[in-house]
């Protein structure tokens, strides 16, 4: 009865084998994997070009080569997108990541230019709204113009005419 059974549980291991072996078996990345473009995504090329290392061009930079080459083996030793970054921010810190840490002075150095830039448009909206409001309350001032300002303007206005129907 005991041989049936060993021999029972040796044909069900011959059976599964291959799911077994698959399951153990470790995915190998690469260059084009969707797991390396999320993380290679996440850290600036230190070469001055502004792209993350996805997207910076292996043949006209060698940093991104040499990072996506120790992307890839670090991914294939099995480090996750986090454990990798980390790692890096310890080496070069928070100027490596391609978006700020979503805690502490980093993210309140990004917040902080569009908070000032917001309450500086509103203020300037206010203020020039108020001028408005008061230029519209005032009563267009009329200047009184004296008789010799009129005569004056009479006489230029009459030798001007005569000027013009010598010409004309």
């Amino acid at each position: 009865m005991r041989n049936k059974i060993y021999l029972g549980l040796l044909l069900i291991a011959f059976i599964f084998q291959g799911s077994i072996l698959h399951a153990e078996a470790k995915e190998e990345f690469d260059y084009k994997s969707p797991e390396f473009k999320v993380v290679a995504q996440q850290f600036a090329c230190t070469c001055g070009c502004g792209q993350d290392h996805y997207e910076c061009d292996p043949n006209t930079c060698q940093l991104t080569k040499d990072f996506k080459a120790d992307l890839v083996g670090m991914m294939n030793k099995g480090w996750d997108k986090d454990k990798i970054r980390q790692y890096y921010v310890n080496i070069y810190g928070e100027e490596i990541l391609t978006a700020p840490e979503k805690n502490g002075f980093s993210l309140t150095a990004w917040v902080l230019p569009f908070v000032a830039l917001g309450t500086a448009g509103g203020g300037l909206f206010f203020v020039i709204r108020k001028w408005v409001k008061r230029k519209g309350t005032e009563e267009p001032v009329m200047e009184n113009q004296t008789t010799e300002e009129e005569v004056e303007g009479e006489i230029l206005s009459s030798i001007i005419d005569e000027e013009r129907k010598k010409y004309l």
